[in-house]
């Protein structure tokens, strides 16, 4: 068996942040949110990974490599933009050839990994598996029908009129049949190749598809309260750990992780937290559910529920929550600061706020 991870988003919904930054790379808890996704293919027992990329291809290809710190073997296939699920395994024909496949999102988060999905494949044999999850609002998804015997009797990108609330979870698993399905698609109305018509067309063809309901956290990161929201929730499964240099005066509760070379002095960290290698933390306050990357400065401010990416500056900045710092962006104030801030930062931006 054999992976296709999407890599070839834009991210719009993402800017600013993505418009120096591909959206598969953003950290969550100081991992790049891509890399979640393959390190649970890896402990699935799949080692061949084909990777999309498009107009980001040499960042990711940069933080990826050839996969070998994963366990994996990676081959890049760039698209020339995106184009629909489909397509991406169209012009994947022949990295998959006539192997099964997992196409896993780049951008998605699955708790748990995908071990047992592939595993009931592997035992089942059926022509397509699905991996679904109920949702509050099914018309912004790809939704399957149920038929009375638990069989997946239909699927519909974003319908206009739901028949279900269980929404397709970002991780397929399919047979070579697939690409006899690919290979019929037209175009649909948002001028792309949508996986949903692949799978309707097995559906309408008489083939066998499966699917399985995960109850667990499941994530698109593809918006701001996205990525915050994923953040807590891994940042909660962290097991405390001091590399750094944290001051007598400080003082840390909660589930805290600093990295080597961090210096920490007259602060309160209020875990869940992690700060990264090489980051500086003076006189300030980071409040639950904070990410704080490498070589970042933090000083005479406070922060919570927020995620700071690498080589960012703050100073003298209170109130800081839910937001977003872009790398290498510069937040900096006078003595007086009001109540609360929400920002999202490009990367290597400035920002100065008036007192």
């Amino acid at each position: 068996m054999k992976a296709l991870v999407l890599a070839g988003g834009v991210g719009s919904r993402m800017r600013p942040i993505t418009h120096t930054s591909a959206k598969q790379l953003i950290p969550v808890a100081n991992k790049p949110v891509l890399f979640y996704g393959l390190e649970a293919i890896r402990d699935a027992g799949i080692r061949e990974v084909g990777i999309i990329v498009g107009s980001t291809a040499p960042e990711i290809e940069r933080a990826v490599g050839d996969g070998s710190q994963f366990g994996l073997d990676v081959t890049y296939l760039p698209q020339d933009a995106p184009r629909g699920l489909g397509h991406a395994v169209l012009i994947a024909r022949d990295f998959l050839g006539e192997d099964d496949f997992v196409m896993y999102l780049g951008d998605n988060f699955v708790v748990g990994g995908i071990s047992d999905a592939v595993q009931r494949f592997r035992r089942e044999q059926p022509h397509a598996q699905l991996m679904l999850t109920r949702v509050k609002d099914p018309h912004a998804f790809g939704i399957a029908e149920m038929g009375p015997d638990g069989q997946v009797i239909g699927v519909e990108e974003k319908p206009r009129y739901p028949k279900s609330d269980l929404a397709l979870v970002g991780v397929y698993v399919f047979s070579p049949a697939v690409h006899e399905a690919i290979a019929e698609l037209k175009p649909s109305w948002r001028n792309e190749l949508e996986i949903t018509d692949a799978i309707q067309w097995l559906i309408d063809h008489g083939r066998r598809i499966e699917s399985t309901i995960i109850t667990g956290f499941w994530k698109d990161t593809g918006s701001l309260a996205d990525m915050l929201e994923m953040n807590r929730f891994v940042l909660e499964s962290l097991d405390s750990e001091v590399r750094g240099d944290v001051s007598a005066d400080t003082e840390m509760t909660g589930r805290v992780v600093i990295g080597p070379g961090a210096v920490i002095s007259g602060s309160r960290i209020v875990g869940p937290v992690v700060v990264g290698a090489g980051s500086i933390i003076r006189n300030s306050l980071l409040g639950p559910f904070t990410s704080v990357d490498c070589d970042c400065t933090i000083i005479n401010s406070e922060i919570e529920q927020s995620i700071v990416l690498r080589g960012a500056f703050i100073d003298g900045v209170g109130g800081i929550e839910w937001s977003m710092i872009g790398r290498e962006a510069r937040l900096i104030t006078g003595p007086r600061v009001p109540k609360t801030y929400r920002f999202v930062l490009g990367d290597h931006s400035e920002v100065r706020v008036s007192v």
